[in-house]
C-alpha cells in the first residue's frame, strides 16, 4: 500500500502541474533578438510592495510582509503569479520557441522522464539575460523558503544544504533527471530580495527597500532585478547537471546547435562564469563547467582553422584549452 501512495503521490504531481509552466529550453531560438522585460517586471514588483504596504494592519510584523509579498507575486501554486503573467503578458517578449521544437520533444522519453509531460517554461530577457520564466516563481516561492531557514539556522550555508536537497527531490533529478544550479542561484536570490526588504546591506551596500513608519511599512527604495539577474540564471551559460541517460542524449541534440554557436558566439558567452561561480560556491552548486558553451562547442564541434579565426569566436573561447 505504501508503494501504491508513493507512486500515487508522483503521478499527481506530474499530472496535476502538466499544463503549467515547469521545464525551459535554454538553447533553442537563443540567437533571436527580444525585448529586455526589467522596466514591466521591476514596475510590477514595485507596485506589489506598495499595494501590500497601503493595505497594511497590525503593526510592525517583518514575516507577515514577507507572506504577504510572497502571496501577491508568488502563491501556493506550482506556477507562481508574477511568473504566470510574464508567460502571458503582451508587455513580455518571448523567445517563440515551441515545446514540440524544444529539447523535451526532441529527446526521447526515457532520457527526459517527466519533464516531458510538465509544462514548458518560456523564455525571456532580463536584465539582458535570458531566463526561464520558471526562475520568476523560484525567485518568490523557493527564496522565501530559503529565508524561513535562514532564519532558523542563521547559516546560509545550511539554508542552501536545504535548498540543494529540494532539488535533487521534487524539482529535480529525481522527478526528471534535471539538477538546475540556475534555479539554486533564483532561490538564493529570492532570498536575499525578502531579507533586503527591512535589512541594510544585504543587497551590496544598499539601503532596505522598505522601513517602518508609526507601524505602518513604507518603501523607501525601488526594486529592480538588475540587483538579482545575472548570467547564472541562465541555464545555458550555468549548465544543469542531468542523469545520465539525459545527458547522453543532450550531448548529440547540442551538436545541431552548432552553426548558431559559430554565428552568435556572443549569444553564448559569460564573461563573469568564474566570478560568479564562487560568489554562490556555498550555496550547493555542481561543477557543470564541461557543459558551457565556450567549453563544449569548440570541443565537440570540430571547429576548422578558418572558423576558429573569426575575431568574435576568438573572443568567446579565449582561454580555453580542447
Amino acid at each position: 500500500m505504501r508503494g501504491a501512495h508513493v507512486a500515487l503521490f508522483f503521478a499527481g504531481v506530474v499530472f496535476g502541474t502538466a499544463a503549467l509552466g515547469y521545464e525551459t529550453d535554454p538553447y533553442t531560438n537563443r540567437h533571436l533578438d527580444i525585448a529586455d522585460s526589467t522596466a514591466v517586471l521591476d514596475r510590477e514588483v514595485n507596485a506589489a510592495l506598495d499595494a501590500v504596504a497601503a493595505a497594511w494592519e497590525g503593526g510592525e510584523n517583518e514575516w507577515r510582509f514577507v507572506n504577504l509579498t510572497h502571496r501577491k507575486l508568488g502563491g501556493p501554486w506550482p506556477v507562481d503569479r508574477l511568473e504566470r503573467w510574464a508567460m502571458r503578458s503582451d508587455e513580455v517578449e518571448r523567445l517563440p520557441t515551441t515545446r514540440r521544437e524544444s529539447m523535451y520533444g526532441q529527446l526521447p522519453i526515457r532520457a527526459t522522464r517527466t519533464a516531458r509531460f510538465f509544462g514548458f517554461g518560456r523564455t525571456i530577457r532580463l536584465n539582458d539575460v535570458l531566463i526561464g520564466t520558471d526562475k520568476i516563481g523560484h525567485f518568490f516561492s523557493q527564496g522565501r523558503k530559503f529565508y524561513r531557514r535562514y532564519l532558523r539556522y542563521r547559516d546560509e550555508r545550511e539554508a542552501g544544504r536545504r535548498a540543494v536537497m529540494t532539488e535533487r527531490l521534487l524539482f529535480g533529478r529525481l522527478m526528471t533527471g534535471i539538477f538546475s544550479n540556475a534555479d539554486l542561484v533564483a532561490n538564493y536570490e529570492g532570498y536575499r530580495f525578502y531579507r533586503g526588504l527591512f535589512h541594510d546591506g544585504v543587497i551590496g551596500d544598499r539601503p532596505a527597500l522598505m522601513t517602518w513608519r508609526d507601524g505602518m511599512p513604507e518603501r523607501v527604495g525601488d526594486f529592480t532585478w538588475a540587483d538579482h539577474v545575472n548570467d547564472f540564471w541562465d541555464e545555458a551559460l550555468n549548465p544543469n547537471a542531468y542523469s545520465r541517460t539525459f545527458g547522453r542524449h543532450l550531448e548529440r541534440w547540442l551538436l545541431g546547435h552548432c552553426e548558431v554557436y559559430l554565428a552568435h558566439p556572443d549569444r553564448f558567452a559569460a564573461p563573469d562564469a568564474d566570478v560568479l561561480a564562487e560568489r554562490y560556491r556555498h550555496i550547493g552548486l555542481i561543477d557543470t563547467s564541461e557543459l558551457r558553451p565556450e567549453v563544449f562547442f569548440p570541443r565537440h564541434c570540430g571547429f576548422v582553422a578558418e572558423e576558429r579565426a573569426s575575431p568574435a569566436l576568438d573572443s568567446a573561447v579565449a582561454g580555453h584549452t580542447p
